[in-house]
């Protein structure tokens, strides 16, 4: 199972198998065509998708703990979106059956740890959306720029040079980010000698400077060059 806290971004699509299957009927359901008496079926609509979303999930929860929350429910799957290689705390959970959706609705605002949980109705197309879009993200490349975010406002180059003391920068290949009046925006680029440096960077993702934790992500120059001509 890929790792939760961005550091992994290795593809997951593993399947929840309980004998459960969204394409059958739901028991107790009757999806029964009735004859016409001119001699031809009508034919009626599909159930609706059994899927649901979920917003505000812990960063390190598993699957499990996901189907933990839902006990009692048949999960067929479950999808973390991850947005710039890192889990952004959403997901979908495909359900066994349509009438399932309901129950699973009951548990919004239930807590998971010390986080509380939003569940919403959700469709097909926003789960393979989300599906096509974890393939995209598992296709980012180093190029040995990395964006920060989350710094603290008062955050110097050199603060940044200390963060990532472990590696040979220089004040030149620290970018901080000015919003359009002039001030830090909390965000920073650095230019790693290399690809390699730049990965082996990663694991500094949300450790703290000063007292603010600092999400890395994988950039590029075309990114960087964009954000400095904002802040100008």
């Amino acid at each position: 199972m890929a790792e939760l806290d961005g550091r992994e971004t290795g593809p997951k699509r593993q399947r929840f198998d309980q004998g459960s299957s969204f394409y059958g009927p739901s028991p107790g359901s009757s999806f029964m065509y009735n004859p016409s008496p001119y001699g031809y079926v009508e034919q009626q609509p599909p159930p609706p998708f059994p899927v649901v979303r979920l917003r505000g999930l812990p960063f390190d929860c598993t699957e499990a703990d996901v189907a933990e929350f839902f006990h009692g429910l048949d999960i067929v799957d479950v999808l973390f979106v991850r947005k710039d290689g890192k889990f952004s705390g959403e997901a979908f959970c495909v359900l066994g059956y349509p009438l399932q959706v309901d129950f699973a609705l009951q548990k919004n605002r239930f807590s998971m740890g010390r986080r509380y949980v939003e569940v919403f109705r959700s469709r097909r197309q926003d789960y393979y959306k989300a599906i096509a879009n974890e393939v995209s993200e598992n296709r980012v490349e180093h190029t040995g720029i990395l964006r920060l975010r989350g710094l603290p406002y008062s955050a110097s180059k050199d603060d940044i040079l200390e963060f990532f003391r472990d590696f040979n920068l220089s004040e030149d290949s620290v970018h901080i980010v000015f919003n359009s009046e002039g001030r830090p925006s909390g965000e920073a680029y650095v230019e790693f000698a290399n690809t390699e440096d730049s990965k082996a960077a990663m694991t500094k993702d949300r450790m703290t400077l000063g007292s603010r934790y600092i999400e890395l992500f994988v950039s590029s120059h075309e990114e960087l060059d964009e954000a400095i001509s904002r802040g100008r």
